[in-house]
């Protein structure tokens, strides 16, 4: 069973922060211009929170804040749930289901890193599912040995 550690080796360990004292228009300029869905907060190298396009759209869009004038502190998810690199993928997939996020920082002794993505881990499962096929096809044709 593959590692969140290994998913990572696959998708690459860039981690895109902004300061908690960024608006949230630029945040949303910045996940925009790198095609991301959240960045990690941090101040001074360390998370203090992750914004999402959840937390925009309903913390901002939805209170009917200015984006322009509200900073990223005020509206961020400051309950990060991270993962270590030696999770199983599987396990960091359920604790996403569970706790309704869709990004999860790696974190290795205090530091973060990486980040992965619901997408990035649905790739996974897909090619994890494709291997798996292909060796049963290969058993029932008489190929596997």
């Amino acid at each position: 069973m593959d590692s969140v550690g290994e998913v990572l080796n696959n998708k690459g360990r860039t981690v895109y922060t902004i300061s908690p004292e960024s608006t949230v228009f630029e945040a949303v300029q910045w996940m925009c211009a790198r095609h991301v869905g959240a960045l990690l907060v941090s101040i001074d190298g360390s998370p203090s929170g992750i914004i999402s396009e959840r937390d925009v759209m309903t913390r901002v869009i939805l209170a009917r804040r200015d984006p322009a004038k509200t900073l990223v502190a005020d509206v961020m998810t400051r309950e990060v749930v991270c993962v270590e690199p030696g999770t199983p993928a599987r396990q960091a997939m359920a604790v996403m289901t569970e706790r309704r996020c869709r990004h999860l920082p790696v974190v290795e002794d205090g530091r973060v890193i990486g980040m992965i993505s619901i997408g990035d881990l649905v790739h996974w499962a897909s090619h994890e599912q494709e291997a798996e096929i292909k060796m049963l096809t290969e058993y029932v044709q008489g190929v596997y040995s």
